[in-house]
């Protein structure tokens, strides 16, 4: 086999003719100098073979590992290659599956010989074409006198690694194998490989997703018939419809989760029964358990207030943003507190923290200008006709607009006054000035990464309503995890952008997965301190696998280096000094 997937269109001379390879395996089994033409790759496999004790002559190699009793691989890709295998026609052909171990799980056609039937790890049979494509993880080939075994000189196969749709992992190989190849031409059955690996990993992908699926509909349907707020858990996904967000804190969101992973265990789950939610939840939860192949995989929780008192609204001055974190809280209240009053009041906090937004809860019609396009003029004046006045970007402010408000603010206005406050170069004189007058009446709004604990709300207030007959915008457990440990550099305006991204161009279904993040929301935060270099790196390492799609093959490509070099240094940036 050649260890290129088109050796003769691509090295016509890489190989010396299969009769000139012929004779010198011959020689190098008697143990004599070999020619300087032979290549250097089927040398060393030849030389792995004798290491590890396989016999060339060898007509019944020794017993494999026990093939397992459930493999999903076999499950999954038997329909497919039953399909497949008429296609072999009557010629010399085989087709072969195997696990990433080697271990044959599946053959049909024409077998040169038994082995092919058994094992094709190269500790007992010696190199071969399944065992190179699991090595390299691509397509190869490899033909007659390169193999090790007498048996296997007058054979040709091609393999194909089968990857496991979601995370890439080899699961195993495809082979298809026949007669020899004159003269090491591309494998006829090359094309048919192929095709074999990608239905397998088409089906794969499909059953991995039919839980999934049925976990969708059981909520959908619950949504729909019930009217209510509702919950759906398999203990790695997690649906919740917007009045259930609204409802149900995420203390007694992660206890209903709890209870119905509990539930999952059972044996003999009933068919619906009510749970206790913890005290101060509001509301009260009945969980039926959703089916699928004989087994319980989910429950759909349907939730209730309770009495009165729970369905009652919210002060009318009640600050309803999204976040219930003890940072947040805080930092709202206070700024409630503040606002009930008519004399100025600054917000301060990072870009995208949600300054403006706050500002609107508090004041009510206020005129908004903001300071970055323009000095103010003349807008001051409504602050004398007694309208609310809302100032963006007070760091933007022109020397004349900080002189004026400086001494408007030597007698307070009659009128609220609201100024936002992103902290970026050290202020001036005059700023600073301004900055002071209104520092016992400021709040400093948390950053959201100081707040981790908010974003699985936030996840629903900034989605979009789903269009009719669409499913809301739900996510894994694990892109949850994801989201809760990026930094978040934009804070919610960031979180907000890649909400929307997401609604309008993704295209998978389901649930979204942390591979559908962004590069630097996917890989997360490195755990440690990383010198200038280590940061340069893995900055050129995320913006290539962004222009790669994820790829990390192509990536590593793109910047030289191996993929396990890649791979390496991904795992160094998170691990621990």
């Amino acid at each position: 086999m050649t260890t290129t997937e088109q050796p003769t269109a691509e090295h016509p001379s890489a190989r010396p003719a299969l009769a000139s390879l012929r004779r010198a395996r011959e020689l190098f089994l008697l143990g004599r100098q070999l020619p300087d033409d032979v290549p250097e790759d089927v040398v060393a496999a030849w030389k792995r073979a004798r290491f590890f004790g396989v016999r060339h002559d060898e007509t019944d190699p020794p017993e494999p590992c026990a093939r397992p009793a459930e493999s999903a691989l076999l499950t999954a890709a038997r329909p497919v290659l039953e399909r497949i295998a008429p296609s072999l026609g009557t010629e010399r052909t085989a087709l072969v599956l195997t696990d990433e171990r080697l271990r044959v799980l599946w053959a049909t056609g024409y077998a040169p010989d038994a082995p092919y039937r058994r094992d094709l790890s190269e500790q007992l049979v010696g190199h071969n074409s399944a065992a190179l494509a699991l090595h390299t993880h691509r397509r190869a080939e490899v033909h007659g006198p390169e193999h090790f075994l007498d048996l296997w000189q007058d054979v040709s196969a091609v393999s194909v690694p089968v990857r496991a749709p979601e995370t890439g992992r080899t699961l195993g190989t495809v082979t298809v194998v026949s007669g020899l190849c004159p003269e090491y031409r591309p494998h006829p059955g090359a094309s048919l490989a192929e095709a074999a690996a990608s239905a397998v990993e088409a089906e794969l992908l499909a059953r991995s997703q039919a839980p999934e699926r049925v976990l969708l509909d059981a909520y959908l349907r619950a949504v729909r018939d019930q009217g209510h707020a509702v919950v759906a858990v398999d203990g790695r996904n997690r649906l919740v419809s917007e009045s259930a967000g609204r409802l149900l804190s995420p203390e007694g969101l992660e206890a209903l989760e709890r209870s119905a992973v509990a539930l999952l265990r059972d044996t003999a789950p009933p068919a619906s029964y009510g749970i206790r939610l913890p005290d101060g939840a509001g509301c009260s939860a009945t969980v039926t358990p959703v089916a699928h192949l004989g087994s319980v995989i989910a429950v759909v929780a349907v939730l209730e207030p309770l009495g009165p008192a729970a369905a009652a609204s919210p002060a009318a001055d009640a600050v309803r943003l999204a976040g219930r974190s003890v940072p947040w809280r805080h930092a709202v209240g206070r700024a409630t507190d503040l606002a009930r009053s008519p004399e100025p009041l600054l917000l301060i906090g990072e870009r995208g923290t949600g300054k403006t937004t706050l500002a609107r809860e508090l004041l009510t019609d206020p005129l908004t200008v903001d300071a970055a396009e323009g000095e103010l003029g003349p807008v001051l004046d409504v602050l004398s006709a007694g309208r609310p006045l809302l100032i963006r970007h007070a760091e933007r402010l022109s020397q004349p607009d900080v002189a004026t408000l400086n001494a408007l603010l030597d007698t307070p206005p009659g009128a609220p006054l609201l100024l936002t406050f992103t902290p970026e170069a050290p202020a001036g004189p005059c700023l600073q000035r301004l900055l002071d007058t209104l520092a016992a009446r400021s709040v400093t709004l948390p950053a959201l990464r100081e707040r981790p604990e908010d974003i699985r709300e936030l996840l629903t207030a900034l989605a979009p309503a789903p269009t009719p007959g669409c499913p809301p915008l739900t996510w894994t457990l694990d892109a949850l995890r994801a989201l809760e440990q990026h930094p978040w550099p934009g804070n919610v305006t960031e979180l907000a952008h890649l909400v929307r991204a997401l609604s309008e161009h993704r295209r998978a279904t389901g649930p979204v997965r942390r591979a559908e993040l962004p590069d630097p929301v996917r890989e997360g935060p490195a755990s440690r301190h990383l010198s200038p270099m280590e940061h340069a790196e893995r900055t050129a390492i995320l913006e290539a696998l962004s222009r790669h799609g994820g790829n990390k093959t192509h990536a590593a490509a793109a910047l030289g280096i191996a993929r396990a070099t890649l791979y390496r240094k991904l795992r160094g940036y998170r691990a621990g000094t």
